[in-house]
């Protein structure tokens, strides 16, 4: 669907003030904005069924969210709270389409006010977040890319209080190692600096200690191998 600017505006308007009118942990239900962009969430989901690859419904996905930035912005912008399945369904269909600092953003709001995932998903919102994000990146990695670090660090920050299973954490952990274990050369000059190698030795650590066939193991021993290596001289004993 596309919006003129005058659209866009008057929908990032009207969303903002029907949020700001909602009260924490209330729902959105019956506000005039909320309710067209569920109208619009119910048509294009019957797009979606209708395409078997899952490349496909990213892609799909892509070109559908603009529709719904408009009012994505007012609900940031306004909101106090109140449970809206439109924010977090494209908070969803943002990590899907890779559009992950998007996905963050709107993470944000979704834990802090507690929000809730729709029904037919059975992890709660952190464990959504840490382990999508983590996937993601691990995939890249996997492929011999780099996945942003400041994508995993902010997926982290904000889901250090969630409650959610070992595996989910050890995941995202795993990918942090990974990444700054990957700023880290091989052939670096004698005397470089090892600070990314003590953070991926942490996260490593850590995530093996979550989970012990989280598939980390022969990262951390690399990355000690390179500590070792790359280790400060022993002052001679006088």
């Amino acid at each position: 669907m596309h919006l003129s600017l005058a659209q866009r505006h008057q929908r990032r308007v009207t969303a903002a003030l029907e949020a700001a009118a909602a009260a924490p942990y209330t729902s959105m239900a019956g506000a005039t904005a909320y309710e067209l962009q569920l109208a619009q969430l119910l048509q294009d989901r019957l797009r979606l069924k209708q395409v078997q690859s899952n490349q496909g419904k990213a892609e799909l996905k892509a070109q559908l969210l603009p529709a719904y930035e408009p009012y994505v912005q007012g609900v940031l912008a306004a909101g106090n709270g109140a449970q809206d399945d439109v924010l977090t369904t494209v908070m969803l269909w943002r990590i899907d389409a890779a559009d992950y600092p998007g996905a963050l953003e709107v993470a944000e709001y979704v834990i802090k006010h507690s929000l809730t995932m729709p029904d037919r998903f059975e992890r709660t919102t952190g464990t959504l977040i840490a382990e999508e994000i983590a996937e993601a990146a691990l995939k890249t990695q996997k492929a011999g890319d780099e996945f942003d670090l400041s994508i995993l660090r902010q997926a982290e920050r904000i889901t250090a209080a969630q409650d959610m299973p070992d595996q989910a954490r050890a995941k995202l952990h795993l990918a942090l190692g990974k990444a700054y274990a990957a700023l880290f050369a091989d052939d670096a000059a004698p005397g470089s600096s090892t600070a990314a190698l003590e953070q991926a030795k942490q996260h490593l650590a850590k995530a093996i200690d979550l989970h012990s066939n989280c598939g980390g193991k022969k990262d951390l021993e690399r990355v000690d191998r390179l500590l070792k290596k790359h280790a400060a001289p022993t002052p001679a004993a006088t």
